[in-house]
C-alpha cells in the first residue's frame, strides 16, 4: 500500500514536472519570440503627459506678454516610439512633444538621464526629440533669452515637467519593446493648410515652382506599427501646417489642431479594441469614422430619462469642499489598461514655415476685407491683419476641423498601410557652428564661391509677426543666442527622417530633401532607390527660427526677417546634410568634432513670482461651489453645463497624469468618473477675482457630446491649496447632479 501510494505520489510528481516544464518553454517562447519571428524589428510605443503650468505662465509661440496660462482645453503629451534591431543592434528613438519646440537645455537634460539608465544605449546620435509647434503650451522651457522674455525668464516647472515626460515616454517605449513591423504609406491631404506668405513663396524661381502642383506641401507620411502578438500599437505622421489654430489671445492650454489629432486618433484605436490581445495587422476591422471621445468602459447601456430619473438627480446636492489624500487624485481617476499595450499617434510637425492652419484666408478686423497681399497689412498696419480657420470665428471649432482632417486622413493611410518598412537602422548626427559656417554656393555665372553664415539677428519685419499672429515688438538677438545647432539623419528600412531645429519654409524644405535623396541614391549602388521615403521632421532637437530659401530671404516676410544666419542658411543646412548622408551610404562614421551646445541650466533667471498663499471667504472650504448648476436641471445633447468652484492655484500641483476637472455618471449607487481634462469636451478655466488675490475660481463647462449615454451626472473639481505656513493640501468638491437626456 505504501509502495503504490508512494509510486503514485512520484508519477504525479512526473506528470507535474512535465507540465512546469511545458508552461516555462511556453513562456520563454512568448517572450523570446524575436528568435521565432520573422519580423525584423523590435518596435515599443510610449507616451506621458507634460502639461504644465496652468496659471500664470506665459505661452510659447505668439511671444504675446499678455497670454498667460488660466485652464486647460485638453492634456499635453510627450509620445515615443523606439525600433531596434533584434540581437542587440542599433536602434533609434523618435519623440513627439505637444510642445511648441525642442529645447537644447531639455535635449541636453534627457539624455543626461537617458545615460544614467541605460548606459550608452540612447545619446545624442540616435535620439530625435521633435515639437508639434502649438502656441497654447507653456514657456519659460528654453535656455535662450530670447526665447523666455515674454515669460519673464525661465520657469522651472515648466522645463521640468517636459524633460520628466520625455524621460518617462522613452522609458515606457524601451519596456514595450517587442517584435514587430512597420508599415509605410502617404497620401495627400487638400485642405489643412495654405501659405501665408505667397509673395516671399512667388519669389522663388518659376521653373522651380513649375514642379509643384501646390504652394504648400500637401503629403502626408505615416508610419504604422504593428506588434506580432498584440496587432497595430500605434503610427506617427508627418504633415507641416502651423499650430495656430488657437488665436494669440487664448489663454487654455492646448495641443491645438495636431495635438487634438493626436487625442481623435488614440480614441478611436481604443474604439475599435487596438491594440488586440491577440491577433495581428490584417485581421483588423476598423468601425465607422467620427469624433471620438473619451468615455470609461464600464458605463452600462443608455438609460431613459424619466421622471424618477429626474428626482434623483435633484436629491444629489453638491457635495462641499473636503482634503484629499495627494495619492487619492490620480489613482480614482484614469481609466487605464494596466500593464497592456496602448495605442501611441503622434501628428508630427514638419515644414511649416509658411504654412497656415487658417485656411480662410487673411482678413481685416476693421472692414473684413483680404490683407494686403505683399505685406500682410491693413491700411499699412500688421496688427489689424488676421487669419480665419474654417470655424471662424470659433477658434476651438477651427481646431477641431483643422485636428480631424488630420486625423482622417491619418486613419485613411493607417488602413491602408501595405508597405513593409525593411533593410537596416542607421543615423548620423553632428553639431555645428551656424554663426560661422563657410558654405560652397553657385554663382550667377555657373561657378562656385565660398561664403559664410552670419551671427544671429532677426530683421524688421519680425515685429510684424504674421497673419497667424501679428507682432507686438522689434529686437536683434544680443550675445544670448543660439549658435551650436544639431542635424541628425535617421533611418529605418527606406525611411529617412531629417531632423533639423528650426521652421523650414515651404520650398526650403523641398530642397533640402531632394539634395539628401539625390546623395543617397546616386552613392548607394542601389540600397536607396526612388521608393526611398524622406521626410522632414521641423522644430527638432532644438530651435533655431525660420529657414527660407535664398530668394524668399530678399522678400524679407516675417519668415526671412525670422532666418537668423542670413541668406546662405538653407544652403549651409543643405551643403552639412549632404554630408551626413554621403557618410551614410559610405558606412562611415562623422568625424569627432569639440563642437558642443551650451548647458546654461545654472545661469537661468526666473522671475515669475511663487505662489506665495491661497485662501477663501471666510466660512468657505477649498472645494466648495461659488455658482452651482441649477436645482432640478436636465440637458440636452450639445447642450453645455458649468459649475465654478472655490480654488486654489493649479501651479501648486500639476496634477500630472490626473486631472483638475471631471465629469462623474450615477451608476447604481456609485459616481463613476467618464470624461476628464483630457477629453475634448469638458474644459477646465481658471480665474482670481484680480491679479494679487490670493482667492481662485475654477470653473468647469462640459459640452455634453451627442453619444453621451443619458443619465444622471455631476461635475467635479480637483484642486490643491497653498496655505502661507504648512505644506500644500489636495481637495475636492462636487457640484449639484443634473440628467442628461
Amino acid at each position: 500500500m505504501e509502495a503504490s501510494s508512494c509510486f503514485r505520489y512520484q508519477v504525479w510528481g512526473f506528470g507535474l514536472s512535465w507540465i512546469w516544464l511545458c508552461l516555462l518553454l511556453l513562456h520563454l517562447l512568448q517572450n523570446c519570440s524575436l528568435v521565432l519571428s520573422d519580423s525584423p524589428y523590435l518596435v515599443g510605443m510610449g507616451s506621458y503627459d507634460i502639461t504644465g503650468p496652468a496659471a500664470d505662465v506665459n505661452m510659447m509661440g505668439y511671444a504675446n506678454a499678455e497670454q498667460v496660462t488660466s485652464g486647460i482645453h485638453f492634456r499635453l503629451k510627450s509620445r515615443a516610439f523606439i525600433v531596434a534591431e533584434p540581437d542587440d543592434g542599433k536602434r533609434v528613438v523618435f519623440v513627439n512633444l505637444d510642445a511648441c519646440m525642442a529645447s537644447q537645455l531639455v535635449n541636453i537634460k534627457v539624455l543626461e538621464r537617458l545615460k544614467a539608465r541605460y548606459g550608452d544605449l540612447y545619446n545624442e546620435n540616435n535620439v530625435a526629440i521633435s515639437g508639434i509647434h502649438t502656441h497654447a503650451g507653456p514657456g519659460g522651457y528654453l535656455q535662450y533669452v530670447v526665447y523666455i522674455i515674454t515669460s519673464l525668464g525661465f520657469v522651472r516647472q515648466s522645463f521640468d515637467v517636459i524633460v520628466d515626460g520625455i524621460e518617462q515616454s522613452i522609458v515606457e517605449a524601451h519596456n514595450n519593446l517587442r517584435p514587430g513591423k512597420i508599415y509605410v504609406n502617404k497620401g495627400d491631404l487638400l485642405d489643412a493648410g495654405v501659405n501665408r506668405s505667397p509673395s516671399g513663396y512667388l519669389n522663388n524661381p518659376a521653373e522651380e515652382r513649375s514642379k509643384y502642383r501646390y504652394n504648400v506641401d500637401k503629403e502626408m507620411t505615416l508610419v504604422k506599427f504593428v506588434d506580432d502578438e498584440f496587432g497595430p500599437i500605434g503610427s506617427f505622421n508627418w504633415f507641416a501646417t502651423h499650430g495656430t489654430s488657437m488665436s494669440r489671445t487664448n489663454s487654455l492650454i492646448s495641443g491645438d489642431n495636431k495635438g487634438a489629432a493626436a487625442r481623435f486618433m488614440e480614441d478611436w484605436a481604443e474604439q475599435n479594441g487596438l491594440p488586440k490581445q491577440t491577433g495581428h495587422a490584417n485581421s483588423v476591422e476598423f468601425g465607422p469614422l467620427h469624433l471620438p471621445r473619451r468615455v470609461s468602459t464600464i458605463i452600462p447601456e443608455p438609460d431613459e430619462i424619466t421622471d424618477d430619473l429626474m428626482q434623483l438627480a435633484s436629491s444629489y446636492k453638491a457635495t462641499g469642499g473636503r482634503i484629499l489624500a495627494s495619492s487619492n487624485i490620480t489613482r480614482r481617476i484614469r481609466n487605464t489598461r494596466g500593464n497592456n499595450a496602448k495605442f501611441v499617434s503622434a501628428f508630427c510637425q514638419s515644414n511649416c514655415g509658411d504654412v497656415s492652419p487658417n485656411v480662410l484666408g487673411a482678413f481685416c478686423i476693421d472692414t473684413n476685407l483680404p490683407c494686403d497681399f505683399n505685406h500682410s497689412t491693413c491700411n499699412g498696419k500688421n496688427e489689424l491683419c488676421y487669419g480665419r480657420g474654417p470655424g471662424y470665428p470659433n477658434e476651438f471649432e477651427s481646431t477641431r476641423i483643422i485636428g480631424n482632417r488630420q486625423f482622417l486622413k491619418a486613419v485613411d493611410l493607417f488602413n491602408s498601410a501595405s508597405e513593409e518598412l525593411q533593410g537596416k537602422f542607421d543615423y548620423r548626427h553632428t553639431y555645428l557652428d551656424f554663426s560661422q559656417l563657410e558654405v560652397s554656393v553657385s554663382t550667377s555665372t555657373g561657378g562656385q564661391q565660398v561664403v559664410k553664415t552670419c551671427p544671429a539677428a532677426m530683421g524688421f519685419s519680425f515685429a510684424a509677426g504674421t497673419t497667424d499672429g501679428p507682432g507686438a515688438f522689434d529686437f536683434k538677438q544680443g550675445d544670448d543666442k543660439p549658435t551650436i545647432l544639431p542635424i541628425q539623419i535617421i533611418r529605418i528600412g527606406q525611411l529617412v527622417i531629417l531632423s533639423v531645429p528650426g521652421e523650414f519654409t515651404t520650398m526650403a524644405g523641398r530642397r533640402l530633401r531632394d539634395a539628401v535623396k539625390n546623395v543617397l541614391i546616386s552613392g548607394s549602388n542601389g540600397e536607396f532607390n526612388s521608393n526611398t521615403h524622406i521626410v522632414l521632421a521641423g522644430l527638432t532637437n532644438t530651435y533655431s527660427q525660420y529657414v527660407t530659401t535664398f530668394e524668399e530671404y530678399q522678400v524679407q516676410r516675417y519668415e526671412g526677417a525670422s532666418t537668423l544666419y542670413g541668406p546662405h542658411t538653407l544652403s549651409a543646412y543643405i551643403q552639412e546634410f549632404q554630408k551626413l548622408a554621403t557618410a551614410m551610404v559610405a558606412n562611415k562614421e562623422i568625424p569627432a568634432t569639440n563642437i558642443l551646445p551650451p548647458d546654461m541650466l545654472d545661469k537661468q533667471i526666473g522671475l515669475l513670482p511663487g505662489v506665495i498663499l491661497d485662501s477663501t471667504p471666510p466660512g468657505v472650504h477649498f472645494g466648495d461651489v461659488s455658482s452651482d448648476v441649477a436645482a432640478n436641471s436636465d440637458f440636452l445633447k450639445g447642450s453645455t453645463v458649468n459649475a465654478t468652484f472655490h480654488s486654489a492655484c493649479p501651479r501648486n500641483d500639476l496634477l500630472t497624469n490626473g486631472t483638475f476637472a471631471l465629469v462623474e455618471r450615477l451608476n447604481g449607487d456609485n459616481w463613476i468618473p467618464v470624461y476628464d481634462d483630457d477629453d475634448w469636451s469638458l474644459r477646465f478655466k481658471w480665474s482670481r477675482p484680480s491679479k494679487l488675490s490670493p482667492e481662485s475660481f475654477a470653473t468647469l463647462e462640459w459640452t455634453i457630446p451627442e453619444d453621451a449615454a443619458p443619465g444622471v451626472y455631476r461635475l467635479r473639481h480637483f484642486g490643491a491649496s497653498k496655505p502661507l505656513i504648512g505644506s500644500i493640501e489636495h481637495f475636492t468638491g462636487t457640484s449639484r447632479a443634473f440628467a442628461v437626456r
